[in-house]
């Protein structure tokens, strides 16, 4: 059985917002500050306080890479904090089992008056290594920081950037067993952050724990086993990564994996076409929130045709998360060329894998007419825009059209292609 090195239950933080008096002062300030309280009776202002944390309870298993993703205030720089005894709890436990290495915020352990060097050899110690030990990893630090050049100047001269590559070079390669990064990866450039997750990766496949918090969905979604939602302070899904970025991507949208509507007279539509449901599935024809870059999806439409006297064909468009058109699509198989018989029909369009890039796409669903001879538009006997939205994530394996890169790939689609190579 694998040993949690991470082990929280039930741990609460709560701050106190506001301040008893306007700040700090000099004894004399403090002394004539009680003193007008006393003689004009001040009454103490009422305390307001907020549980950034409350009562998140979880383990993270030996070697296991766990994402913790969330909106802005949801807690996560504080579970973070807690994890590292940077501050205290107000209820609860976390145990760590194994020497930490973290990455909070740019400059996180860092003296500004020293140097890069210096810096290096002060943070080595913190995480209890020898200096023989820190010399030997040096060139490799200031190889994958890319600051040699500055490795003598105090950092307070460092550009952010050339902080964070510092800081994380040394969180890396320092080899402890438990690392935590906060979301200041963003901070370097595209070269250094396609490096940190290839660091990180490797930091996991060698049995070591991981804990990242992040915005970028798509390298959390590739690099984590598994994933946390927090908002409000609170753990409110805790599953597969791929399946909880889904799930709060779509939860930002407004727009789910599916859409049912019972009743007919209310359903989207007229006289001829009512739509009555829409969902995404899987190539086992499964309801599906997420996808495998590598594998179909497919969006499943039931509608039911009311009238039989005009030819109707369903259609989708869909959109990626910039909310640019993707693709449209419509059937155009001659079984719609007459007018169908009334009655309920599905009809559902597979997307190849390989098609689409990483990210949420939404989709519209209509069912459509041609219009009348010499119109080139088509006519929506039901319509509904943003019906559904599914996630597409790379497990950065197998034969991804990514091949062996990394990196992100700009576009809303990514198709792999035959290529053919002759020597001349």
């Amino acid at each position: 059985m694998a040993t949690a090195t991470i082990q929280v239950e039930g741990l609460s933080k709560r701050y106190r917002i506001g301040q008893l008096q306007t700040g700090y002062g000099t004894l004399r300030d403090s002394m004539a500050h009680a003193a007008r309280r006393l003689v004009r009776r001040e009454h103490r202002p009422p305390e307001e306080e907020i549980w950034a944390l409350k009562d998140v309870t979880f383990s993270v298993e030996q070697g296991e890479v766990l994402g913790v993703i969330g909106p802005n205030g949801a807690g996560k720089s504080t579970l973070l904090k807690l994890l590292t005894q940077i501050t205290t709890p107000t209820a609860g436990s976390a145990i760590i089992r194994g020497r930490v290495g973290s990455l909070l915020e740019v400059g996180t352990g860092f003296h500004p008056e020293l140097t890069g060097r210096e810096n290096v050899y002060l943070n080595g110690a913190i995480l209890g290594m020898g200096r023989r030990e820190i010399t030997r990893k040096l060139p490799e630090i200031v190889d994958f920081a890319g600051v040699a050049t500055f490795m003598d100047t105090p950092v307070k001269r460092f550009s952010s950037g050339m902080y964070v590559r510092l800081a994380f070079s040394v969180a890396a390669h320092l080899e402890p067993e438990i690392l935590l990064v906060d979301e200041v990866l963003s901070v370097g450039d595209a070269e250094f952050q396609r490096r940190s997750l290839g660091r990180m990766e490797e930091f996991s496949e060698s049995g070591r724990t991981v804990v990242f918090v992040s915005h970028n969905m798509q390298a959390l979604a590739r690099l984590c086993d598994r994933a946390i939602l927090l908002q409000g302070g609170q753990v409110v899904l805790d599953g597969p990564s791929e399946e909880v970025v889904a799930h709060y991507l779509q939860a930002v949208s407004g727009t789910p994996s599916r859409r049912v509507w019972t009743d007919l007279e209310s359903a989207p539509g007229g006289k001829r076409v009512r739509l009555r449901e829409v969902r995404v599935v899987d190539e086992a024809g499964r309801e599906a929130d997420s996808a495998d870059i590598r594998k179909p999806v497919g969006v499943e439409l039931t509608f039911s045709v009311l009238r039989d006297d005009v030819a109707v064909f369903p259609k989708i468009k869909v959109y990626d998360r910039e909310g640019d058109t993707a693709f449209n699509a419509l059937d155009t198989s001659p079984a719609w060329n007459e007018p169908p018989v009334v009655g309920d029909y599905t009809s559902t369009v597979w997307i190849p894998g390989n098609f689409l890039n990483e990210g949420l796409y939404t989709v519209d669903v209509a069912v459509c007419s041609l219009g009348k001879a010499g119109m080139h538009k088509l006519v929506h006997q039901t319509a509904v825009p943003e019906a559904v939205s599914f996630h597409v994530h790379d497990p950065g394996e197998g034969d991804s059209s990514k091949g062996r890169f990394p990196g992100h790939m700009r576009g809303p689609v990514r198709p792999l292609l035959e290529w053919t190579t002759e020597r001349r």
